[in-house]
C-alpha cells in the first residue's frame, strides 16, 4: 500500500498580470477550478486568489505530475472563463508558474497565507512579492 504526502503552492497569474479577475468573477472562477480539479482527480485543498493570480494547495497523486496538474487546471479554467463570457475580452493564464513544496508542518500556514489574498495584496503587490 502506498502511502503518498506531496503538497505544491501553486501560484500562476493572469496574461501580462492584467487584473481580470475581478471580484464579480473571481469567485465564480476559483469554485470552478476547485471542482473540476477534483472532478479530475487533483487533490486541491485550497484555493484563492486576487485580481491578477490564482494560489493553490494541492497533494500530488502517485500518478500525477505537476506539469498536467497545471495544463489540466490552467487549460480547462481559461477555456471555461472564455466559454461562459465571464472576461470581456479573451481570458488567457500566463505561461508560466510558480510551484513550491510545502512540509506537513506548514500546511496550515500556506491555507492562511492563501485564504488572505485580498488582505495582503492591499500591503504588496503580486509583482513585488514574486521579485521576493
Amino acid at each position: 500500500m502506498r502511502y503518498i504526502k506531496v503538497w505544491i503552492h501553486l501560484v500562476w497569474s493572469t496574461k501580462n498580470r492584467e487584473p481580470l479577475l475581478t471580484s464579480e468573477i473571481r469567485f465564480k472562477v476559483l469554485e470552478h477550478i476547485l471542482q473540476n480539479g477534483r472532478s479530475k482527480g487533483i487533490f486541491i485543498d485550497f484555493v484563492n486568489g486576487y485580481t491578477d493570480h490564482v494560489h493553490c494547495l494541492v497533494s500530488l497523486g502517485a500518478e500525477q505530475s505537476l506539469s498536467k496538474i497545471m495544463h489540466l487546471i490552467k487549460g480547462e479554467s481559461s477555456f471555461w472563463i472564455n466559454k461562459n463570457h465571464l472576461s470581456v475580452s479573451k481570458f488567457e493564464w500566463q505561461t508560466e508558474y510558480f510551484a513550491a513544496s510545502v512540509s506537513e508542518s506548514n500546511i496550515d500556514r500556506v491555507r492562511q497565507y492563501i485564504k488572505n489574498q485580498e488582505k495582503h495584496h492591499t500591503r504588496k503587490t503580486f509583482q513585488d512579492e514574486m521579485m521576493r
